[in-house]
């Protein structure tokens, strides 16, 4: 089961949006993400957070179409995509995107991306993606899939990554370290239309950047 998440952050392309979703996905909104959900005409299927950011015409449609709005208080420790993505797990997700994730506040943003790490989403495909960009967790291989010219970046998280071999990028390693704070994995490209990623010990955020429209 294929879970789509709208969080609250910035929603600059609703098209790509629009041709993303399938018609069996389970949509969660986050607080004020109902929004960028029902800005598309998608209608979520759990709307969960502090409802602060949530307004009272969004809140209608939502019970309106028989919904459940789980609501959580401000005074908690977990951001409302966090508690989505638990959500998502709990009910059987094994696929994940995040959508509206990033931009506006840098706290949040960055918050964002590193909940990718969270352990109950180990073995799970979770993806934000905005626009043309994807971002992933690599903690032991993956495969990249794009078109050659397709930006392709990987950056360690939470430490070094070590023994690092790529197959099918411009600039190919070979059990190499990219080490934590530096930038060496930054603007690689993918040469064909797969490429695959091995990590010996640590994880590997991946940004891919599409050269064109998907």
């Amino acid at each position: 089961m294929r879970a789509v998440i709208f969080a609250n952050g910035e929603f600059p392309n609703p098209q790509i949006t629009r041709d993303l979703l399938r018609p069996d996905d389970f949509i969660i909104a986050t607080n004020g993400g109902t929004r960028h959900a029902l800005s598309i005409g998608a209608t979520p299927h759990v709307v969960i957070g502090d409802i602060d950011s949530l307004s009272t015409d969004d809140q209608a449609l939502v019970e309106a179409a028989g919904s459940p709005i789980v609501r959580f208080s401000p005074r908690k420790d977990e951001t409302d995509l966090e508690l989505a993505l638990l959500h998502a797990v709990r009910e059987g997700a094994t696929e994940i995107v995040i959508l509206a994730a990033l931009g506006g506040r840098l706290d949040q943003t960055l918050a964002n991306v590193l909940l990718l790490a969270l352990p109950e989403l180990e073995g799970l495909d979770v993806r934000i993606v905005e626009g043309q960009q994807t971002a992933f967790l690599i903690q032991s291989e993956a495969l990249i899939e794009g078109q050659s010219g397709d930006t392709v970046s990987l950056i360690p998280l939470g430490g070094d990554a070590v023994g690092v071999t790529t197959e099918g990028l411009e600039w190919p390693l070979d059990k190499d370290a990219l080490l934590f704070g530096l930038a060496r994995g930054v603007s690689n490209m993918l040469v064909k239309e797969q490429a695959c990623v091995r990590v010996r010990r640590g994880s590997l955020l991946c940004v891919i950047t599409h050269a064109d429209k998907r």
